[in-house]
């Protein structure tokens, strides 16, 4: 299956989270940029309330689209150590990328929230939703900083997945669902028709409006 586009593949992914309706112990949380339209889409069709996670990938320096680990909030650091060993990036490498997303990520945190608080993640059950998974870093640099907040459950759901990825998170997280898993698999990008950036104002727009709208399962 192709995409039309993000909205599109939310709304397709919410028909594989049906269960997850109407519940008050329920929280969808995007990744930004791109995840955030696929969980307004789930969140919207499933009545519950929607948020971000904030993470960000470690790029190797000359080559940013191939990650070498993942950052998140609550200073969470996951590393790929065999691309890192592979490669030979120094710890030194290591610490400048990371301090420059970090940066990047607390822009993001402010510009984005507004002012609004960080929602309640102890003891709910929360949706983690991406556009997409190829090596699955970054989402999972958001399920450990997301576990260590003592959630009840974590689901990490996404339209298209590599196949190998989405059976590695099977032991990481509490559920997968991966809408679409093709092979090859090759990118993200190549299942959407529509696969343009999602800028910071579309963020900004979702995150309005999904905290003016007040879902069935919202406290």
């Amino acid at each position: 299956m192709t995409f039309h586009d993000r909205t599109h593949a939310g709304r397709l992914l919410a028909g594989f989270l049906g269960h997850y309706a109407d519940r008050p112990d329920v929280l969808v949380l995007g990744l930004p940029r791109g995840g955030v339209p696929v969980a307004f889409e789930v969140a919207q069709e499933l009545h519950v309330p929607m948020d971000i996670f904030l993470v960000r990938k470690l790029g190797v320096p000359g080559h940013e689209e191939l990650a070498m680990g993942a950052i998140a909030s609550g200073n969470v650091r996951v590393l790929n150590q065999e691309t890192i060993d592979f490669l030979r990036i120094s710890d030194k490498t290591i610490e400048r990328v990371a301090a420059e997303e970090e940066r990047e990520l607390r822009r993001r945190e402010a510009l984005y929230r507004g002012g609004r608080p960080r929602p309640v993640i102890q003891d709910q059950t929360i949706i983690l939703v991406d556009d997409g998974l190829a090596t699955g870093s970054t989402m999972k640099a958001a399920a450990e900083a997301l576990r260590r907040q003592s959630p009840a459950r974590i689901v990490v759901a996404v339209p298209v997945a590599a196949g190998a990825t989405c059976q590695e998170f099977e032991a990481f997280v509490d559920e997968v669902v991966c809408a679409e898993t093709p092979s090859p698999f090759h990118a993200v990008g190549m299942w959407y028709e529509d696969f343009s950036q999602t800028s910071d104002q579309e963020v900004q727009r979702l995150l309005d409006e999904a905290a003016h709208h007040k879902p069935v399962g919202s406290r």
